[in-house]
């Protein structure tokens, strides 16, 4: 067993066991099970000012400062993964838990509790694999896999206290490509080029955002979806001395129906005949010389912010355009190890002619350091600082005003893999 403590780690467990994710290895029979996951924990301190705004401010007025000890961007994580060899197929498995560390009540020891992977694989490396079951969504997955946060905290530390996670980046910078009941094809790895493409299951469109849903809550009811939606990318990826990535990915489907909508003024209630979300991103990250730059962007209609179909529709049933975009800056030092980065990013939702608000914007920069004093174990210190704002749309709403929020989060802790 030689796991390598990095980002590229994380990003293994969080998209799935791998070859390259190899944790305890367990021969049974004609199976290989491997046995892996992470363990991590922070304090957070987190700063609010301005009132609560977007992901800024939390459930804060004024100004205040709250502190917790809880996750971070990755849950905690146990992951059971077996693989064998029959009739000419690779055949495998993933099932994991994902308990939370942090109650916020005494005498209550229920933290947070996901089940993000149950998936059966099945395929050959000439012709390729087929993914049953429950995964990371598609769309947007390259965003999360490449973000520095994935080591740590990055936004919601305060207001998502006793969650399972915090967001990282999720919703300054990118959208959540989530967890998701999915049936997907992976194409053979061509020298660098590949592509998956697949059906996930259909999800209500949410009127107002829930980001509380990233730890595990559940969103309020909205437009159905009336299809499966269709996800898909393509990437290319080299090694040497100068390495990358490049990647696209797109999601279409269709929705219908309309009920309990909020879009910051009073509840409405309107049916509609169907319409379909769409987004798509591009991508791409560079390695050389212990430095690595990301660079990303997303554009959407009908899709929301934050979460998916979160706020993607307003009270008429018309789509709303939103775009998220983030830039990534990291250096590995080469005598100790340590990884330094430095990112900005920010999700954008504009407001329709009917809508209460002209534009909703959520930007957070990150400074992180990301220390490995063992092979599965990392020291990690990272200060965010969000800003949430919202524009009023002066025709419909004259008596409105402009709001703005900040947050600013100081967080230090550890995360361990094995």
């Amino acid at each position: 067993m030689k796991t390598k403590l990095s980002l590229a780690v994380a990003a293994a467990l969080l998209a799935g066991a791998s070859s390259a994710n190899a944790g305890i290895m367990i021969p049974a029979g004609d199976w290989t099970l491997d046995i892996g996951g992470v363990v991590n924990a922070y304090y957070t301190s987190t700063r609010h000012s301005g009132g609560s705004v977007g992901l800024a401010g939390g459930n804060a007025t004024g100004q205040s400062t709250e502190s917790n000890i809880t996750t971070g961007l990755l849950p905690n994580y146990l992951s059971v993964s077996g693989k064998t060899r029959q009739n000419d197929l690779d055949v495998g498995f993933t099932i994991s838990i994902n308990p939370g560390v942090s109650t916020t009540a005494s005498g209550k020891q229920s933290a947070q509790q996901e089940n993000r992977q149950a998936f059966l694989t099945f395929g050959d490396k000439s012709w390729g694999s087929i993914k049953l079951g429950k995964d990371l969504g598609i769309y947007a997955s390259d965003a999360i896999l490449n973000d520095m946060t994935l080591l740590g905290v990055g936004s919601g530390a305060g207001f998502l206290a006793g969650n399972t996670t915090t967001l990282g980046r999720i919703g300054t910078g990118f959208m959540y490509a989530d967890w998701k009941a999915q049936a997907a094809y992976s194409s053979p790895n061509w020298n660098g080029l590949s592509f998956t493409a697949g059906v996930t299951q259909a999800w209500n469109v949410q009127g107002a955002t829930s980001t509380a849903a990233v730890g595990g809550s559940a969103h309020s009811s909205g437009r159905g979806g009336s299809s499966p939606a269709f996800e898909g990318k393509a990437s290319y990826e080299w090694a040497g001395d100068f390495g990358g990535k490049v990647w696209v990915s797109g999601i279409s489907q269709k929705v219908k129906g309309l009920s309990n909508t909020n879009t910051g003024a009073p509840v409405n209630t309107v049916t509609q005949t169907s319409d379909t979300a769409n987004a798509w991103d591009i991508g791409g990250t560079v390695n050389v010389a212990g430095f690595g730059l990301t660079g990303y962007y997303g554009q959407g209609s009908g899709l929301g912010t934050t979460v998916q179909f979160a706020q993607g529709f307003d009270s008429t049933g018309k789509s709303r355009d939103s775009d998220d975009w983030y830039v990534q800056g990291t250096y590995t030092i080469p005598t100790v190890g340590t990884k330094i980065g430095l990112s900005y990013g920010e999700s954008n939702l504009d407001g329709n002619a009917t809508d209460a608000f002209k534009s909703q914007q959520n930007k957070m920069w990150t400074v992180g350091a990301y220390h490995p004093i063992t092979k599965h174990l990392n020291l990690v210190a990272e200060y965010s600082d969000v800003k949430g704002k919202v524009d009023n749309n002066a025709t419909t709403n004259p008596t409105g005003a402009n709001a703005n929020g900040k947050s600013r989060t100081i967080a230090l802790g550890a995360i361990l893999f094995f």
